[in-house]
């Protein structure tokens, strides 16, 4: 009867790991239902909950060379053209280039991207409970890992009591071992597929609440102007947005140079 001991921890692996996954989306979606009632997004919050750190500089980066305070060359250079910004995320891309005034793009987006003022947004967004927590990003995505290693584990095991030697029966009259182990199998396999269903959207930057306005922002652009909805366009999907060619040529040359930033 060892098998039963092997069966035992088959089964706890995989209620232990099942159960901290099930923890860990619960806690990721922990968001009050009325989150987003009442709060109309900025381009910036709208980059954040669509694209993270990068896609917020992105955004500045795009922002400033429509009004001609930024050139972004097709040779993948940041140039200022006027050193005042407009606000924090303005200051802090001319910050990234420095006091000579011009910059390989890829840099500038990068150290933008881990500005305080990008931080500080991300903090304002996840108060808000529009974005999800780093923590509860990375607890998902270790426990997924752990309830994959449990099915593994329970695979193992199982082998391993079907062949012990005259161990594939219980008894005489009872079912397979292997029917036995298949039970946690069976539920692990079960709670990794429910994770790929519903858990994987609460691992992205925004919270239930934060995706259901990014929904509505996708729905009905803004509509004050036709600049606004260009940007909203690139905040919401980002540099593939761009229409001009000297400007996707820029950040073509970007993602191209040794110094890429994903």
């Amino acid at each position: 009867m060892f098998w039963v001991l092997l069966l035992l921890l088959a089964w706890a692996a995989a209620g232990i790991s099942c159960t901290r996954l099930c923890l860990a989306a619960v806690r990721a979606a922990a968001v009050d239902a009325d989150a987003a009632r009442g709060h109309h997004l900025t381009l910036y919050e709208a980059a954040f909950l669509s694209g993270g750190p990068a896609r917020v500089a992105d955004l500045t980066l795009v922002s400033m060379a429509r009004q001609r305070r930024l050139l972004l060359a097709h040779t993948g250079w940041a140039t200022v053209v006027d050193p005042r910004g407009r606000d924090e995320m303005e200051r802090s891309v001319i910050g990234a280039i420095g006091p000579q005034g011009q910059s390989r793009i890829a840099p500038v987006r990068a150290s933008t991207a881990a500005a305080d003022s990008v931080r500080r947004l991300a903090d304002r967004l996840v108060a808000a409970g529009l974005a999800v927590p780093d923590g509860a990003r990375t607890t998902v995505a270790s426990a997924i890992r752990q309830v994959q290693a449990a099915a593994a584990a329970v695979l193992a095991l199982g082998a391993v009591a079907v062949l012990m030697p005259s161990q594939s029966r219980a008894s005489e009259n009872d079912v397979p071992i292997a029917v036995w182990f298949s039970l946690p199998l069976i539920l692990t396999v079960s709670c990794l597929a429910i994770a790929r269903i519903e858990v994987h959207p609460y691992t992205r930057w925004a919270s239930p609440a934060g995706q259901r306005l990014l929904g509505t922002l996708a729905r009905h652009p803004d509509a004050t102007g036709d600049d606004r909805t260009y940007l909203t366009s690139v905040a919401v999907r980002g540099v593939r947005a761009v229409g001009e060619p000297e400007l996707r040529a820029a950040f073509a040359h970007r993602d191209r140079s040794p110094e890429r930033q994903r």
